[in-house]
């Protein structure tokens, strides 16, 4: 699948592990710092801001957020300020922009209006050049490099690759910190996973759901985005436990689901899910660490920590839906009506 398949987004979402392994050697210093800070003077919450694929990376960063510090953590509308010229109340909280580019002006508006009123806004941004590098008071890099495809791939392990590290040196867990060690190895192993197996139903799927729970939640958001924006599958993203709330109704024979996985605490209800969906004749893809009846079950980091295993999962799917782009004749480097940089305001 690999060899016949050399695109740029391919060649990208290789450069992974090597981008990590560099983030995590350079971003240490400062995590450190940040996350003293941030223990001497707990905010009261957290506020993340982003688009697109930055902000699958932000739901990531949001559940570590809450489940690690116990900190509520929302997702602000950048038009709440750029269309709608309100300001939030933000003093003290902890904001966190995440973005590739670094230069959407509602992402920038958003920012200023947090750091005008006593946030302390952080940036995790691929482009230190970038306006949102000079508005924000802290930078993380993403140490991506360029990125010439228009999906990002690199950038999106990156940037949950950020948020877990800052989380980590944060709550000065031990375990996490490492586990963050093994990262780069971690991902390795998946970029040569072989997800090819269910390439045939999902190249023929129009509709499909993603499915994710707690930290795997953001690569399912991921996962689906990819599908629509290379492949031009509907796909949506839906955590496991809403699903079960009336949307499932939609899914069958021609409506498959896949499901990503880590071994937590929400692998119980997911294995039942797997389960269910599996007696109702739903075609189901597996992979991580379910393991109720599916139809497929892919291979995945099932010994991972959990909070490497989402990104183990999404570095594996990369090479699959640059297959299922190219099987229905489309060309993930250049989706249509795609840019690599959307300025919206």
């Amino acid at each position: 699948m690999n060899a016949s398949s050399p695109t740029a987004m391919l060649r990208e979402a290789f450069e992974a592990p090597e981008v990590v392994a560099r983030l995590l050697a350079s971003n240490a210093p400062l995590c450190r710092e940040l996350g003293a800070r941030l223990r001497a003077s707990p905010p009261p919450f957290a506020v993340t801001c982003a688009r697109g694929s930055s902000d699958n990376a932000a739901t990531f960063v949001k559940y570590l957020l809450e489940i690690q510090s116990g900190l509520v953590t929302a997702s602000v509308g950048p038009s709440v300020t750029s269309v709608y010229a309100a300001r939030p109340r933000m003093r003290d909280a902890l904001f966190l922009a995440v973005s590739q580019s670094g230069r959407s002006p509602d992402i920038l508006n958003l920012a200023q209006a947090g750091r005008d009123d006593g946030a302390l806004t952080v940036a995790l941004v691929n482009d230190t050049s970038s306006p949102l590098a000079a508005t924000c008071e802290v930078v993380l890099p993403l140490h991506a490099g360029p990125e010439k495809s228009v999906a990002a791939t690199k950038s999106f392990i990156a940037a949950l690759a950020a948020g877990l590290q800052l989380v980590a040196h944060w709550s000065q867990d031990r375990a996490l910190l490492d586990a963050l060690d093994t990262l780069p190895d971690v991902l390795a192993k998946a970029a040569a996973t072989d997800w090819s197996a269910a390439l045939p139903a999902l190249t023929d799927a129009d509709n499909l759901f993603v499915v994710g729970r707690g930290v795997g939640f953001a690569v399912a958001q991921e996962a689906a985005l990819k599908l629509k924006e290379t492949s031009g599958v509907h796909a949506e993203a839906m955590s496991a436990a809403e699903l079960m709330h009336g949307p499932w109704t939609l899914a069958g024979e021609h409506f498959p689901i896949l499901v990503l996985s880590q071994r937590d605490e929400t692998l119980s209800g997911v294995n039942d899910l797997v389960t269910k969906l599996a007696e109702q004749g739903v075609p189901v893809l597996v992979a991580g660490a379910a393991e109720g009846r599916a139809r497929l079950a892919l291979p995945g980091s099932e010994e991972a920590h959990p909070y490497l295993a989402p990104l183990a999962l999404i570095q594996s799917f990369y090479p699959l839906v640059n297959a299922i782009a190219l099987a229905r004749g489309r060309n993930p480097d250049s989706p249509p009506r795609l840019r690599k940089v959307t300025e919206t305001v």
